[in-house]
């Protein structure tokens, strides 16, 4: 029965911690970051596997919703090219960073590869209601944003299959092994295309006529579960195949439905995501944080400066001037979820220690309170600067 009232506590801090977070103007993810870290404080000082299965489901449902939501196949095809340039630019300079303050701080090679694949992903949420606010979500870094950030989280699910098998092998694969890496993902990417062309639209389509209640949230549901399952049949990570479940059934009519869609939200965000953004709050050890004030400083500092340069850089590499370049590299600074699901899966794996975790929590709260900021000033500048030349 305790864990019945740990469960109640979580639930209940999160949303009230996060809606005095979204009261003030910043995302909820950092009241339920801050909820976990509280309760493990003061009354959650063991852990619960039952606590853990729910944090892992919430690290399923936020990828399959992420996938299912926000990813647009079309619109991949139709910014691909430029997306992806700038996307490898400023992935290429984030991850850099990271590998390369690991090595300083002299930690393992598997441990600074790690720190690197933690600094590479982008979340945009976090900045879309910023470019929501200014209207410029529509305009070109606007636009890039979105499409980058998803090629973001795929390069960075690539990362994390090469990570998860090094952490097997405690040695970095060899050009075999990262061939067969890319064989097991390209095999699960195929089967799930298959899935796409040729059941789930004539599944749904079935499913759409069936006069049983939420059988169409049912099976999105199900295809969560399923993409889930398989990709750790191909030894793949679970929130890997919810993404790319989420993925494949993005455009189809009949699961895609809107109402459908806020009930897919409802369970994630309304249960299993807050429970899992609290569990890493809940892992989170604040008195690591004070030993390893440096390290932490510079975890926070080079992984903003590395996606604000790297961002900069492929802004400038697709044809931007220098404020939408500016504008790019600040709106690709944020992380959260994504960061999140993979520190905590290289903490379960014993990759990384309490150090590299606890700094990297830290990088994603205050990445979710300057990027705003920043970006606000950025277009402003941009603004004004506009009015003054004409």
């Amino acid at each position: 029965m305790e864990v019945l009232f740990y469960i109640l506590m979580i639930l209940l801090l999160a949303k009230v911690f996060g809606e005095l977070f979204e009261r003030v103007g910043f995302p909820s993810i950092l009241g339920e970051l801050l909820a976990g870290v509280v309760l493990g404080t003061f009354l959650i000082h063991q852990g619960s596997e039952i606590i853990t299965f729910l944090a892992e489901m919430g690290a399923i449902f936020l990828l399959f919703t992420a996938g299912y939501k926000e990813v647009h196949l079309r619109d991949l095809r139709e910014s691909s090219r430029k997306a992806l340039i700038a996307s490898i630019s400023q992935i290429f300079v984030a991850f850099s960073a990271g590998f390369l303050l690991g090595m300083y701080f002299q930690f393992s090679t598997l441990e600074s590869v790690f720190m690197g694949v933690a600094f590479s992903p982008t979340s945009i949420g976090v900045v879309v209601r910023t470019l929501i606010d200014m209207d410029y979500l529509s305009s070109k870094p606007g636009s890039m944003m979105l499409t980058s950030s998803i090629f973001d989280d795929i390069i960075g699910i690539f990362f994390l299959s090469i990570v998860v098998t090094m952490a097997t092998y405690d040695q970095f694969p060899s050009a075999v092994q990262i061939l067969f890496i890319m064989f097991k993902i390209v095999a699960f990417v195929g089967l799930m295309l298959i899935f796409r062309v040729w059941f789930f639209p004539k599944l749904f389509a079935y499913v759409h006529k069936m006069h049983i209640k939420e059988s169409i949230f049912a099976f999105v549901i199900m295809v969560a579960l399923f993409s889930a399952y398989l990709a750790e049949l191909f030894g793949l990570h679970a929130v890997i195949g919810a993404f790319i479940g989420g993925v494949m059934i993005s455009d189809i009519s009949h699961a895609k439905i809107e109402h459908v869609q806020s009930k897919v939200t409802g369970v994630a965000y309304g249960i299993f995501v807050p429970i899992f953004f609290a569990y890493i709050g809940l892992s989170v050890n604040v008195a690591t944080l004070q030993t390893v004030g440096l390290f932490s400083l510079a975890v926070v500092f080079l992984a903003l400066v590395g996606k604000l340069v790297g961002g900069f850089a492929g802004g400038r590499l697709i044809g931007f001037d220098n404020y939408d370049s500016l504008i790019f590299g600040v709106g690709v600074m944020p992380r959260a979820g994504v960061e999140l699901v993979l520190i905590s899966i290289g903490k379960e794996l014993g990759i990384i220690g309490d150090e590299i975790f606890s700094a990297i929590v830290l990088m994603v709260a205050v990445s979710i309170f300057v990027s705003p900021v920043l970006l606000k000033m950025v277009i402003q500048s941009k603004e004004r600067t506009k009015s003054i030349n004409t």
